[in-house]
């Protein structure tokens, strides 16, 4: 049995993330513990969290910093160091998970690689009423599902296509389902906190894992993960971090400066 953390990322969306906590208390393979990392949301999310923590299968630990901008790398950072799991399996806050997301992450996890998963985009009306209702059971004929493709569950397929397909994606990767050992992302020093702003900050971190010698796990059909809409992020920080992600590639670098060291 695998020692495991599910550390879900979190930001003034209290509504949403009590989805993704009743998705995770539905799983049919429980993590070890779940860590919120909150970017700084209020008192409210705190509640909330306070709330689940009456009720959890299992350990739900709360790791908040001050809001001072988007600084999601580094709460990603100080949760996995707080993690007590040898294997971190991360999602957001507005993710609903399939009832097999923390079991198909854990039976596909293998040394040397790591996991970055896709989602299933789900429309407005849909995720209101998700919302709303706590309806957790969410169907791909629904007309207001998109990336239907995303959604097919049949992880023993998978393993057989991953003998003749080898996943090398670099820009298709999602922090909202991805997970590795905790001993790499240490290796590779986590996440890069001179990345500010919203992007690229996962697409960088899989590349030090990849010039550190990872191998990316082939990960459709299994660990389905349902995104829940929202309005589309500031990008106005794209084009900077874009520099460093550039420079990570060109000097094909393993570790960042600037990382979850701080913080062990």
């Amino acid at each position: 049995m695998i020692n495991s953390s599910l550390i879900i990322a979190t930001y003034n969306w209290p509504q949403a993330l009590e989805c993704s906590l009743l998705s995770v208390m539905r799983q049919k393979q429980l993590p070890s513990e779940v860590i919120i990392a909150d970017d700084g949301s209020t008192k409210e999310t705190a509640e909330l969290i306070k709330s689940f923590q009456q009720k959890f299968p299992v350990p739900l630990r709360h790791i908040w910093h001050e809001d001072t901008g988007f600084r999601l790398g580094m709460i990603r950072n100080k949760a996995m160091a707080a993690a007590s799991g040898d294997y971190l399996i991360q999602a957001d806050g507005d993710i609903i998970m399939h009832p097999f997301f923390v079991a198909d992450h854990l039976h596909a996890a293998r040394s040397s690689h790591f996991i970055g998963g896709s989602r299933v985009l789900l429309g407005q009306q849909l995720s209101a009423n998700i919302i709303q209702n706590k309806t957790l059971d969410i169907s791909l004929f629904h007309a207001d599902v998109k990336n239907k493709l995303n959604g097919l569950h049949a992880p023993a397929l998978a393993r057989v296509i991953e003998l003749f397909k080898k996943e090398k994606g670099l820009y298709n990767m999602r922090g909202c389902n991805m997970s590795f050992w905790r001993k790499d992302i240490i290796a590779v020093n986590g996440y890069n906190e001179n990345i500010s702003g919203w992007g690229r900050e996962d697409t960088e971190l899989a590349i030090r894992l990849y010039n550190m010698g990872m191998k990316r796990v082939y990960f459709k059909l299994q660990g389905i993960a349902y995104h829940l809409f929202h309005k589309e992020y500031d990008r106005s920080s794209l084009l900077a971090n874009d520099e460093i992600l550039n420079a990570t590639i060109a000097n094909k670098l393993t570790c960042c400066e600037n990382g979850i060291s701080k913080y062990i």
